[in-house]
C-alpha cells in the first residue's frame, strides 16, 4: 500500500466515523422531555419511597387542605411534622399518635 493509498484510507475512515456518529445521534438519542409547565410541577403530593415502596417523607396537603411535610422513621415509629397551619408548627409523633415533642 503506497502513502497515497494510506492517506485516503485515514481520510475516509475519519469522514465516515463522522457521518456514522452524527446518524447514530439522530437515530438513537433519547427524545427531550419538557415540564409539565414552564412555571413548575403542579402536583397535589410528592413522596419519597423507600426501596420496598413504603412513603418516608411526603409534602402535601391534608384533608382540610392544610400544607405539610411528614418525614417518617425507617421503622415508622416516630413521624416528623411541619406544618405552618397547625398550632403546633413542629411535632414528633410516636405510632400510637402521643406527641414525644413540639414546638409552637
Amino acid at each position: 500500500m503506497t502513502h497515497k493509498q494510506m492517506l485516503w484510507l485515514c481520510a475516509v475512515t475519519f469522514i465516515g466515523g463522522i457521518i456514522g456518529g452524527g446518524l447514530s445521534y439522530l437515530l438513537f438519542s433519547p427524545l427531550s422531555v419538557q415540564a409539565q409547565s414552564p412555571n413548575g410541577v403542579h402536583a397535589e403530593e410528592f413522596l419519597l419511597l423507600d426501596v420496598h415502596g413504603r412513603a418516608r417523607a411526603g409534602l402535601g396537603l391534608d384533608a382540610k387542605g392544610e400544607v405539610g411535610l411528614v418525614l417518617r422513621s425507617k421503622d415508622g415509629n416516630r413521624t416528623l411534622t411541619l406544618s405552618p397551619d397547625d398550632p403546633s408548627v413542629i411535632k414528633l409523633v410516636e405510632r400510637g399518635g402521643r406527641i414525644l415533642w413540639s414546638a409552637p
